[in-house]
């Protein structure tokens, strides 16, 4: 039986705290770590402020480790790729006969600006300057790095549109997990009201809060917590929490029946089909959502548990036809349950153990692993 009991992981991915990624990789690198001899857990310290010296830095960091390794016995390296990661997406550009695999969180390019450090980033006509007229050459530098490499995307969309960006890759689809969460009183037992949750940044529909505000029913609260939401602009009839974390979050989650999702993830460099950390955190607490019907979204509708629609001026109407109907919610919270069943941690991390026992496996066998 092959297994990875004398492999060693090199993980590579942002440290915790400086993104949504970084978050997803801690409690990825925990998982998969008992089916390793060893574990290596790189991060990027320098994540979104990145200077070409960290850049430089990181990589030689990482190819050294990796050749290292790679000489002491079977050794997979990981790359947790997100559209801002520089030093990540540089770091993978390895030798052939080093098995390389990677997740990319925002497909279908594992960076979308590769030359964004952090002297280009403080001067916008520079930034699109040099990446927007040279994207051609940065698509063939992103086949380049990952050509022959296995890349993940963690849904369906995702991976199909990995295959246009990157043909000379191996394509494959994943899930991104759902994390346990202690239980939450069933959604039509919680307060009536909606929330919107993460990361503060372009693409996840923060600046609509005023007019989803002035579209939804008065009786109907509206709730905004994440990472950054307390620099958002006052809007009477909106509560802002700020970042929430651990008791925090468990009271933000029992304090909605809804998540509100609209995200638009179109940009003038193309469409982005990331899978979303927010709505696994809203189906960890039984929580649905409802969204736009946008890239990898339509296929979290398909899937259950959301309420999709095509344009955001149709959100509140959405949400004003479900959030007062029991019978609709508990058939909501029940899809739910069954995705977040069948996305748990341990079911996720299935697909990548399956190609890393591949990748070190000998010419002519076909590995098997154990279900620890």
């Amino acid at each position: 039986m092959t297994d990875l009991d004398e492999t060693r992981l090199i993980y590579v991915a942002p440290a915790t705290g400086r993104s949504g990624v970084g978050d997803y990789a801690d409690d990825f690198v925990e998982a998969v770590a008992p089916h390793f001899a060893n574990v290596v857990d790189y991060r990027i310290d320098t994540e979104g402020a990145e200077t070409a010296r960290d850049v430089v830095a990181h990589a030689r960091a990482v190819r050294r480790l990796a050749l290292e390794s790679h000489r002491d016995g079977p050794t997979v390296v990981h790359f947790e790729q997100s559209g801002g990661s520089l030093s990540v997406f540089w770091s993978a550009a390895l030798p052939r006969e080093i098995p390389v695999t990677a997740t990319v969180h925002d497909p279908p390019h594992p960076v979308w600006w590769p030359y964004k450090t952090a002297g280009v980033a403080r001067h916008r006509l520079l930034h699109h300057a040099i990446h927007y007229p040279f994207r051609s050459i940065s698509t063939a530098v992103e086949r380049r790095v990952m050509s022959h490499r296995t890349v993940f995307a963690l849904t369906d969309t995702g991976a199909r549109a990995l295959t246009t960006v990157l043909p000379r890759s191996r394509a494959e689809s994943a899930r991104i997990f759902v994390p346990e969460r202690p239980p939450a009183p069933p959604v039509t037992d919680r307060p009536l009201a909606v929330g919107m949750f993460g990361h503060v940044y372009k693409g996840k529909g923060f600046e609509s809060i005023e007019k989803l505000r002035a579209e939804l029913p008065s009786d109907i609260g509206l709730v905004v917590a994440g990472r950054g939401t307390s620099s958002l602009p006052a809007v009477e009839g909106v509560t802002v929490l700020g970042e929430v974390n651990d008791a925090a979050e468990d009271r933000f989650f029992a304090s909605i029946r809804l998540l509100l999702v609209p995200y638009s993830k179109h940009n003038p460099y193309g469409r982005a089909y990331p899978a979303s950390s927010a709505v696994t955190r809203s189906y960890a607490y039984g929580t649905p959502i409802v969204c736009l019907t946008e890239g990898a979204l339509a296929e979290t509708v398909s899937r259950g548990g959301a309420v999709g629609v095509d344009h955001i001026d149709g959100l509140a109407a959405a949400v004003d036809g479900v959030v007062r109907d029991d019978e609709v919610m508990n058939r909501l919270g029940h899809a739910v349950a069954r995705v977040a069943a069948e996305d748990s941690l341990a079911n996720c991390v299935r697909p990548f153990l399956d190609e890393w026992a591949r990748a070190v496996a000998p010419i002519g066998v076909t590995p098997e692993l154990d279900s620890r």
